[in-house]
């Protein structure tokens, strides 16, 4: 292998591949980046056997192509480096002695090299029919759910979020148990195969900080693993085994209370009185309705108490008292942009339905604590 290319395109692809590398030393060369400079380019790829990662840097962006060939460097060390130089070209060369250089005008690095037969077999195959979405869109999904994951691994299936298929809905679901975000958008074309999966949340995470601009992303999914694929990247993942819960009579379709707020106004009262209840693990909040106005109550013994009162609409006129996770609520407000926002609820031991006026694609549900 030999090829000239400019720093701040090599690092580039490094930094997008490196998100794969083990954090684990059980097998050394999962700690390589794999170079494989062919006639289309430079293939940067990195593995941890959970998800993989591959980078095409396209020919036109290498200065110079001189011999193609294939290489395995620790990873995180190179990273490194590579990010500490100045600006430059480096020539990157490698050696029968199984070593590669790294030179730039003023210096030399040499690093040795894994054995390319030690680096796993990976199969990046592709569907006929993959899912096509936007990117952002896409991203946006993710966020917008998967922060209500489980974070115990007695459940592993609750660690990931649900992706469902039918037809032109997309559906997204993730949930702890206590709480529930999804998320449905339509395709702009429909599918004939049904498909549902689960993806370790730790995993499409890493995806979606991948996505900076707006393209088409193409998403092909097997009965063991997802690829994701959007310009010159191609991201790999395994998914996890089982059913999933089935959520969708979660929603009631009926609603005792339906209260119309300010979402900024709830945020800040929440957050605020968050602040008393932050030592507490479960981190209480209680909510009165009285006609048109809720009263926001917290206290611990360490700090006291805090009492605030908002206006609001109440629809039905109904009265309760209801207490929930003001962590939880914070995090679900936090996803939505309208002004106003609904709760809708049933009674005190029901879910409390959070959601905007005249969009049924963004749900969050959260459990009711009780206090007695």
């Amino acid at each position: 292998m030999k090829m000239l290319i400019k720093k701040n395109i090599l690092l580039e692809g490094l930094n997008y591949v490196s998100k794969a590398l083990s954090t684990r030393n059980i097998i050394p060369v999962l700690n390589g980046i794999k170079f494989d400079l062919k006639k289309e380019g430079l293939f940067l790829t990195a593995t941890d056997n959970d998800i993989t990662i591959q980078y095409l840097i396209d020919k036109k962006d290498i200065d110079s192509i001189e011999e193609t060939g294939c290489i395995i460097i620790y990873g995180k060390s190179l990273l490194e480096i590579i990010r500490k130089l100045p600006d430059t070209t480096i020539m990157i060369e490698n050696f029968e002695s199984n070593e590669v250089s790294f030179k730039t005008e003023m210096s030399i690095y040499n690093f040795n090299c894994f054995l390319e037969e030690d680096f796993p077999d990976i199969n990046l195959e592709e569907t006929k029919k993959p899912i096509i979405l936007s990117s952002l869109k896409f991203k946006e999904m993710v966020n917008q759910t998967s922060f209500a994951c489980s974070i115990q691994e007695s459940r592993p299936l609750l660690t990931g979020v649900d992706f469902k298929i039918h037809n032109k809905k997309f559906e997204c679901v993730a949930t702890d148990s206590y709480r529930l975000s999804k998320v449905t958008i339509e395709l702009n074309k429909s599918y004939d195969e049904n498909i549902n999966i689960v993806i370790p949340a730790k995993n499409i995470n890493e995806f979606i900080k991948t996505i900076e601009k707006d393209t088409e992303l193409e998403i092909h999914t097997f009965a063991n693993k997802a690829l994701f694929k959007h310009r010159n990247l191609i991201f790999q993942t395994s998914l996890l085994n089982g059913t999933y819960p089935n959520t969708d009579n979660s929603f009631p379709k009926e609603y005792k209370y339906e209260l119309e707020l300010n979402l900024k106004d709830f945020y800040n009262i929440l957050d605020r009185a968050s602040l008393i209840t932050q030592s507490k693990d479960k981190n209480i909040i209680d909510l009165d309705l009285n006609n048109n106005v809720i009263v926001i109550k917290a206290s611990s013994q360490e700090m006291g108490k805090v009492e605030e009162k908002m206006n609001i609409i109440n629809k039905y006129g109904n009265n309760i008292k209801i207490s929930f996770s003001a962590k939880y609520m914070i995090e679900a407000l936090k996803i939505f942009k309208e002004e106003k926002i609904y709760l809708l609820l049933n009674g005190e031991i029901s879910p409390i339905i959070v959601k905007e006026q005249n969009n049924d694609e963004l749900i969050q549900l959260i459990l009711p604590m009780k206090t007695y």
